[in-house]
C-alpha cells in the first residue's frame, strides 16, 4: 500500500468526518484522497493554529476531527494548543508532515524538525512515528481513539522517508 493510501484509509477506518489542512508538498497526494471524499468535511486553512480553531469548533458540534499539517506550524499553535485544547478537553488527530530531518533540502526546515519532538513533549501530545504505510494504518486509528479518552490531541509524525512509500 502506498504512503497516502495508507493513511487516508486508516482515517476513513478511524471514522474521522472532519478535515482542516494546511498545504504541504508531502501532503498533496493524501489530500487529493480527502478532496474526492463526500463524506469528509475538508476546511483548507491558512495557518496551523487556525485549524485547532475549526477543529475545536467541529468537535463542540458533534464531529470526529483531524489536522493535517506541516511540523513547522507546530511552534505556531502552541497557544491554541494550550488554551484552547487542554483547557476544554478538545481531542485532535494530527497528521503532521515532519519536515526538517534525513533528506531535507530546506535548510530552513532544520530547526523545527529537530525540536518538533521536543515541543510536543513540552506540550504533552503523545506522537507516534510509523515507519511504513502498514504501520500508520495500524496506528492512525488507535491514535484517533486515544485523543478521544485523552480529551487531548494526540499526533502522528510522518518523516521524508515514510513518505517515500508513495513512489514505491
Amino acid at each position: 500500500m502506498k504512503a497516502s493510501e495508507s493513511v487516508y484509509k486508516a482515517i476513513k477506518k478511524s471514522g474521522i468526518d472532519f478535515i482542516a489542512s494546511v498545504p504541504c508538498a508531502n501532503l498533496k497526494n493524501l489530500l487529493n484522497y480527502i478532496y474526492n471524499d463526500k463524506e469528509i468535511l475538508h476546511v483548507p486553512v491558512t495557518r496551523e493554529e487556525e485549524g485547532f480553531g475549526v477543529c475545536a469548533g467541529a468537535h463542540l458540534a458533534g464531529r470526529k476531527t483531524a489536522l493535517l499539517m506541516q511540523n513547522s506550524g507546530l511552534g505556531n499553535s502552541i497557544n491554541a494548543i494550550g488554551s484552547l485544547c487542554k483547557v476544554y478537553g478538545i481531542p485532535l488527530l494530527l497528521i503532521i508532515s515532519h519536515r526538517g530531518d534525513l533528506k531535507e533540502k530546506i535548510p530552513a526546515q532544520i530547526p523545527m524538525g529537530q525540536w518538533t519532538k521536543k515541543l510536543l513533549d513540552v506540550v504533552g501530545i503523545p506522537y507516534y512515528c510509523p515507519k511504513t504505510p502498514e504501520e500508520a494504518y495500524k496506528i492512525i486509528p488507535y491514535a484517533s481513539e486515544f485523543s478521544i479518552k485523552m480529551g487531548y490531541p494526540v499526533a502522528v509524525l510522518l518523516d521524508a522517508l515514510y513518505w517515500e512509500y508513495d513512489s514505491i
